[in-house]
Parts: C-alpha cells; structure tokens; sequence
C-alpha cells in the first residue's frame, strides 16, 4: 500500500503539473502574453511545481532532508540524466545565452545554496534573497523574449503554447478549472508522495535525505523529462536545454527560496548532503560550462558520460547508505582515475576547440 501510495502520489504530481501548464499558458495567451513569454516563465514554473510542493509540504511537516534533498537530487537529475539522455536522441546545440549567461548563473545559485547552508540552515532572510534574485531573473528573461528574432524559436513556441486568437476560442472557465484541478492534485500528491517516501525509508533504514536526493528527485522532475525528450525528438534543442537549465535555476532561487520563506525556522541543511551532495551539484553545474563551450553542442558521447556520472552517484548513494564493503574501493576508483580521466579529456577537447576558432579567426 505505501508503493502504491507513492507510485499514486507520482501521477498526480505530474498530470497535476501538466494540468496547472495547461490552463495558465491558454489563460496567459488569451489576456495577450506572448507565447515565448509563456513558455520561459509559466511552463518553467509549472514543470518545476512538484518540487515546490514536495519542498514546501515537507518542510512545514518538518521533513527538512526531503525538503532540500528534493531540489539538490532533482538538480543532479535534471543535468546528469535528462540532458544526457535527450543528447543520445539527438545532439543538442547549445545557444551562446546559456553559455554566457544562464549556466554562470546556475553555478552561482548553487554556490549559494552551499554558502548559506554552512550554518546549517537557509535562514528566512537567505530565501527572501534567493526570491529577489528569481524574480530579477524572471523579469530579465521577459525582457530578453522581447528582443528575440529566430524565427523558428518563435514558430516552436506559438505551435506549442498558442496565441491570443486561438485561445481566446476557447472556453475561459475550463483553462481556470484545469488550473484549479491541477493546484488541487500537486497538493494531494505532494503530501502522499512524501508520507509513503518517510515510510519506505523508515522500513528500508535509508535515510531521508537519499529518499529525497533518488525516487523524489527523480520523480518530481518527470515534467522536465517529458518536456526535454519530446523537444529532442522534435529537434527543438533550445527548449530541450533551456528547459533544464532554467527549471535548476528556479529550483534554487524559487523552490528552496520560497520553502525558506514559509517554513519555521528556515530549511535546516544536513551536515552530509554539506559535505557531498551539494557540492557534488555544485561540481554537475560547473561541468556544464566546458561541455557547452565545445562547439555549443552536446554531443551523444558527452551525454553518455553524463548518464555515466548519474549512475556512479546512485551507485555512491547506495554503497554509502548501506556501509557496504566494496565502498572505499568504488570511491577510490571515481576520484584516481575516473574523475581525472573525464577532465583531461574535456581539457583536450576544449582546447582543440580554442585552436580550431584561433585558426578560424
């Protein structure tokens, strides 16, 4: 029954967040918003809502290692696994934005995270500036669609978002409904998603905090996967990126600002996600700029040594929770030879790179 409960609980996370999206890009479309406007900020947001309501609910039910284990794994998840698996789909080119802009960014919020958890806890004060940021964030990224000219950026985003005419067709109380029917669900869902995941680990002996970084993680960015693959099949790489890069971006600034926010006493920081998993998504984030940087493009063995990192991680997580023996050795083997050889290659590539636009120029 708690499976059950989880695997429920999942669902209604994701028809939820897909209901919310929904009905606010036709709401937003028919009062005259732009449909780029639409995608970088109401589906951004939208895609990102379970984590928003796994991480509030478990905050206020003082589950703060869900909580921040939530947005720190689905972090790890979002680049290691989705950009690593919509890369074997197809190669995915990488605007000059995200090089320059959006993934400083990301690293910058993630150093954040470890900054004002060194206390121990994101005080209310440290998510109010985390929001501020988000929020400057947010009004930039509306400021820029504004000046956006590729014409196939604009064509993808009026297929998939609408415009004013089409939505205007359609019937205003519906879109409401499906916005209020989709609020409803990731409520309930949230709060059954984290009782049956405190269940799970309370039978199985693993933490909370693996709960939170493994099977709600990866479960409240099911959105992200969907939005992601489909855009990879449909070659619309921009989207496909962006959509991971931006839904990282928010997570901390809006997710972990807000749960600060509203949860008494801030979110507490447990001193082992500290010393590993925050920055080992600190290290994830600063990985993406030399990737990126090679060619704008992420090529399929790239997104292969992505995929390869997620699984070392769980593997680490697993090992680690269960004391098992083999755990000095599998560590060993990542930090004297598997780690330095993905960084003496990404440093061969990056500067073959440098010299083919030196010889370019």
């Amino acid at each position: 029954m708690v499976v059950l409960k989880l695997i429920v609980g999942l669902v209604l996370l994701v028809v939820g967040a897909e209901a919310l999206v929904r009905g606010a890009s036709k709401i937003a479309a028919a009062i005259g918003i732009s449909p780029l406007v639409i995608g970088l900020t109401i589906v951004a947001f939208g895609t990102s809502s379970p984590e928003l309501a796994v991480s509030i609910g478990s905050a206020l039910e003082g589950k703060a290692d869900i909580a921040l284990g939530n947005v720190v794994g689905s972090n790890i998840f979002n680049v290691l696994f989705i950009l690593g698996l919509s890369s074997l789909i197809t190669p995915l080119v990488v605007h000059q934005q995200l090089v320059r802009l959006d993934v400083p960014i990301m690293i910058v919020a993630s150093l954040l995270v470890l900054l004002f958890g060194r206390d121990g806890t994101v005080q209310w004060w440290e998510g109010a500036l985390l929001l501020a940021i988000g929020i400057g964030y947010t009004i930039f990224l509306i400021r820029q669609s504004r000046k956006e000219h590729n014409k196939e950026v604009l064509k993808v985003y009026k297929e998939e978002y609408g415009d004013g005419k089409d939505a205007k067709k359609e019937k205003t109380w519906l879109q409401v409904l499906l916005v209020i029917v989709g609020l409803a669900l990731l409520v309930f869902g949230s709060g059954w998603l984290v009782e049956s995941a405190v269940a799970i680990a309370q039978s199985l002996g693993v933490s909370e905090l693996v709960i939170g970084l493994t099977i709600i993680a990866a479960g409240t960015s099911l959105p992200e996967v969907a939005t992601s693959v489909i855009a990879s099949f449909r070659k619309q790489e921009d989207i496909a990126v962006g959509n991971v890069v931006g839904s990282n971006i928010f997570n901390i600034v809006l997710i972990l600002g807000l749960t600060a926010v509203i949860a008494p006493g801030g979110v507490p920081v447990n001193p082992t996600a500290l010393s590993f998993d925050v920055p080992f998504m600190i290290a994830v984030a600063v990985a993406c700029l030399p990737l990126f940087f090679t060619g704008y493009r992420i090529e399929r063995w790239e997104g292969f040594v992505f995929l390869g990192y997620y699984v070392a991680y769980m593997a680490y997580l697993l090992l680690k929770n269960t004391k098992h023996a083999s755990l000095e050795a599998f560590t060993d083997a990542m930090v004297w030879f598997v780690v330095p050889l993905t960084v003496l290659t990404l440093g061969v590539v990056t500067v073959r790179e440098m010299r083919k636009k030196n010889k370019a120029h």
